[in-house]
């Protein structure tokens, strides 16, 4: 049994993380936080983590980059294992991460899907074969409009994917319109789109001369990134002190 704690657990993703839980035998859902308690629910819900006193094995974040400072002091503190699914984190912060995983085992990925996690591996095999043979990369990514970072942590993976078929020679570019040239060609564009109730779409392009090859992913429900965040939960509970992604894990 694998107890944990729901970090952000009145969200959207927080709720899809506590229905999936519920048909696992495997988790138990030790205690939630979240700066508002909102409705009763199922576990006792905490809005700081001085006051939650619930023992656990590991922590799922669906939070915001605001927060996660304090979740990586607390779960140092606690010595508790972190599944780290909060995007948009700023360099100081990725620092932080890696400083606390030298303490405790860390699990920081921008998507928690499968499907999402194999895209990674199909675009930097072809990004291998395809930009020696003068392609240019595009990502287009789409979100719901409340989405709070843009570009997605998806679509920076994806593009740190490109790179690293290309020994990291490509520089990523947010925007073009304030400049009137001819695209480099070591460059990756990535487009970032917000609206409606979108759950997440990931377009990767690459267009080269007389032929355009894309690959396309779409989730439908945000619960196969619940289902994802619960199955690495349960891998890294009791793992040794490191940072781990999606790969290494599942």
């Amino acid at each position: 049994m694998t107890r944990i704690i729901i970090h952000g657990c009145n969200g959207a993703m927080g709720h899809a993380v506590e229905e999936l839980a519920a048909a696992d035998a495997q988790i138990e859902i030790a205690a939630g936080i979240d700066r508002d308690t909102g409705k009763q629910r199922s576990f006792p819900v905490y809005t700081s983590w001085e006051a939650c006193g619930a023992e656990a094995d590991v922590v799922v974040d669906f939070s915001t980059a605001a927060a996660t400072d304090a979740l990586l002091d607390a779960c140092t503190k606690r010595k508790l294992a972190l599944v780290l699914c909060t995007t948009g984190l700023s360099k100081e912060q990725l620092a932080h991460v890696e400083e606390a995983a030298r303490e405790i085992p860390i699990l920081r990925s921008g998507n928690m899907s499968l499907g999402i996690n194999l895209l990674l591996k199909l675009v930097k095999e072809a990004a291998g074969v395809l930009l020696s043979a003068d392609f240019d990369p595009e990502i287009i990514e789409s979100h719901h409009r409340r989405k709070l970072d843009a570009p997605s942590g998806t679509a920076l993976m994806l593009a740190d994917a490109v790179r690293a078929a290309a020994d990291d020679e490509y520089e990523i570019c947010l925007d073009r319109h304030a400049r009137r040239e001819s695209r480099p060609q070591k460059e990756i564009g990535i487009q970032s789109m917000r609206g409606g109730t979108i759950v997440g779409e990931h377009d990767v392009i690459f267009a080269g001369p007389d032929e355009k090859i894309e690959i396309r992913h779409v989730a439908y429900s945000r619960s196969i990134f619940a289902n994802g965040a619960l199955q690495a939960a349960k891998a890294l509970a009791g793992r040794q002190p490191g940072l781990y992604d999606m790969g290494s894990v599942i």
